[in-house]
């Protein structure tokens, strides 16, 4: 009997960045790439010590008294650094089976970026400097310490933010046409008299630094008419700043609530914090109903 020709044929999945199970390339793929395993998870503090130490260094080392003392220390932990990182960056390359995807990623240019500085530091003088972005590289401690369940807490936040952005322009358009106004009449006020306000930019400059209560005292009304001007100013400016605590704060709870089922919890583990959109339990895995209409 023939078997039948009209089956659908379906495309082959795409090959995956793992190497071939059980090879010397697939073990260190695990331990370089997972800390599920206790070698894992020893390559991964290690590292991340190493980083924060390598962080350290090139910090100390901008300090001139320190650098006058133990430059030439300094300059042989980095290059020990700098070839540790280009190993590791290299066997990354290896281990995985598509290497340029990795090498374009977020973590693949960090990883680049953690010993680039120090051979770009021989053409150009100074950007070994650069070396101190190695601390973007503790963000592998989200996955070492179990902590990648707070991406999605960022997430709520990150969504917050962007909801907010339109009142947020608004006001601070708002701000930028006040502080104008401030500073040409503090101009008005203090000119020619006071040699601080030189200039409508620089009363400009003035307003922004006392409607934010930071205050410099670079520039400063000397008059009695400026000087109440510029107490009106400071009391403006305790106002304005809860303004965009509160946006930020209610488009916060508004995703919150989006983002949960409001006093639903799971019948089998208890847990009440799932997603509108979540189908399984996040703890234990069980299916959920479909949420209620409306959320």
């Amino acid at each position: 009997m023939n078997a039948p020709t009209n089956l659908p044929v379906y495309p082959a999945p795409p090959p995956t960045t793992e190497p071939t199970a059980g090879t010397l390339r697939e073990r260190i793929w695990r331990t370089v790439f997972h800390s599920d395993r206790p070698a894992g998870r020893v390559f991964d503090v290690v590292l991340l010590w190493l980083i924060g130490i390598s962080v350290l260094v090139v910090a100390l080392e901008s300090v001139e008294s320190l650098r006058t003392a133990y430059g030439q220390v300094f300059r042989i932990v980095e290059w020990a650094f700098t070839i540790v990182f280009t190993i590791e960056y290299l066997v990354r390359l290896w281990v995985v089976r598509r290497p340029l995807r990795y090498a374009t990623s977020f973590f693949g240019i960090v990883d680049l970026l953690a010993f680039a500085p120090t051979y770009l530091e021989l053409f150009v003088a100074g950007s070994h400097y650069m070396m101190i972005l190695r601390v973007l590289r503790l963000l592998r401690m989200f996955r070492v310490l179990k902590m990648a369940h707070h991406i999605s807490e960022a997430g709520v936040l990150m969504n917050a933010l962007m909801a907010s952005r339109a009142k947020i322009s608004v006001f601070l358009f708002s701000v930028l046409a006040l502080v104008c106004v401030e500073g040409t009449v503090m101009y008005l006020i203090e000119h020619p008299g006071n040699p601080s306000f030189a200039n409508i930019p620089t009363s400009i400059y003035w307003a922004i630094v006392t409607i934010t209560t930071v205050g410099y005292g670079d520039v400063t009304p000397i008059t009695v008419l400026g000087k109440m001007m510029a107490s009106i100013v400071m009391l403006t400016g305790f106002a304005i700043l809860a303004v965009p605590t509160g946006i930020v704060s209610a488009e916060l709870g508004r995703e919150i609530s989006r983002q949960r089922r409001a006093g639903f919890r799971c019948p089998k583990c208890g847990w009440d914090e799932h997603e509108t959109r979540a189908r399984h339990c996040h703890q234990c895995g069980l299916q959920l109903p479909a949420p209620p209409a409306g959320n």
